[in-house]
């Protein structure tokens, strides 16, 4: 057994025994219904290795982990004309909130909170109708994860649909200012479906495994997006992914991440590895408790930080 995959197993292990395991998203209704005792992790190397633990073909709503792909969508669409309509600094608030679009003019401050994320499945939307634009944001998971079975959980999307009036007060804020461009409903019912997407640990790893190889598809060697665009998205994964708990994650393990309130977190070692892992329970900030720890395990065990080993 690889030294890799001996860190994955114990830590996978060390997780299934912990008893703080944090609390489901109890306001989203479906995934409120989540069992939090689940642990998966996937680590896929650049070299090809792959190291699994635990649930790690368990599918999940990756919700907020979308915003990744969203976002590196966008980019390729309009280069950085994107950055005109959404800023690049960390929040510092939750990742719902309201006010800071109110002193800002509409202009949310990144792409992973839910007001940015939002902007930028609009600018996706725009010139397409809702099916096709979602449809677009599902060929290319698929494509990274080169798994064509990838698919929406529409219980999780209808779910969101119903309760998501916080994120319908965003969109309309942001429509006021012009920063939203489509009809506010359209430009929603993409975002619920995007967020929906289920997705295992393992298949979330290789989607992501093109932000560890410089922006490459590991599978042909052709670029995805240009080496300075990935270094970028990596960069704001690392001040952004977590809400106002991305200093935390940046100080305990050191890597750019991004998590979602389904419980997973897509975390990326440049030129390295990219690693998925997977616990529903979740921190005051929003993210997978058990999640972190196990990711700054890992990083400790591999001396993957970017700050040092």
């Amino acid at each position: 057994m690889s030294k890799l995959q001996t860190a994955v197993q114990e830590i996978a292990d060390e997780m299934r025994a912990r008893p703080d395991r944090g609390e489901v998203a109890h306001y989203i209704p479906e995934l409120a219904t989540v069992d939090p005792n689940q642990f998966g992790i996937a680590v896929v190397g650049v070299d090809g290795e792959v190291a699994t633990g635990g649930d790690f073909d368990v599918p999940f709503s990756i919700q907020s982990v979308s915003k990744v792909f969203t976002l590196t969508l966008a980019l390729g669409k309009v280069g950085d004309r994107l950055w005109s309509r959404v800023g690049r600094e960390p929040s510092g608030s939750p990742f719902n909130s309201v006010v800071q679009l109110e002193y800002e003019r509409g202009k949310p401050r990144n792409p992973f909170i839910n007001a940015g994320a939002i902007a930028v499945t609009d600018l996706i939307l725009s010139g397409h109708q809702p099916r096709e634009a979602l449809g677009e944001i599902l060929r290319f998971i698929r494509f990274l994860a080169d798994d064509p079975s990838i698919a929406i959980d529409e219980n999780v999307a209808a779910s969101e649909q119903r309760t998501g009036f916080r994120n319908a007060a965003l969109a309309n804020y942001m429509k006021s200012f012009g920063v939203i461009e489509n009809p506010v409903e359209l430009a929603l019912g993409v975002y619920f479906h995007q967020c929906a997407i289920a997705m295992s640990c393992l298949q979330l790893a290789r989607a992501g495994r093109y932000l560890a190889m410089s922006g490459r598809n590991p599978a042909t060697g052709h670029p995805v997006i240009n080496a300075e665009r990935a270094r970028r998205i990596n960069a704001v994964m690392l001040t952004c992914g977590h809400y106002d708990g991305s200093g935390e994650f940046a100080y305990r393990v050191g890597l750019p991440g991004k998590s979602g309130v389904g419980g997973g977190i897509l975390c990326i070692a440049p030129e390295k590895a990219s690693v998925a892992v997977w616990s529903p329970g979740l921190d005051a900030a929003g993210n997978s408790h058990l999640g972190r720890v196990a990711l700054e395990a890992l990083t400790k065990r591999m001396g993957w930080s970017i700050f040092g080993a």
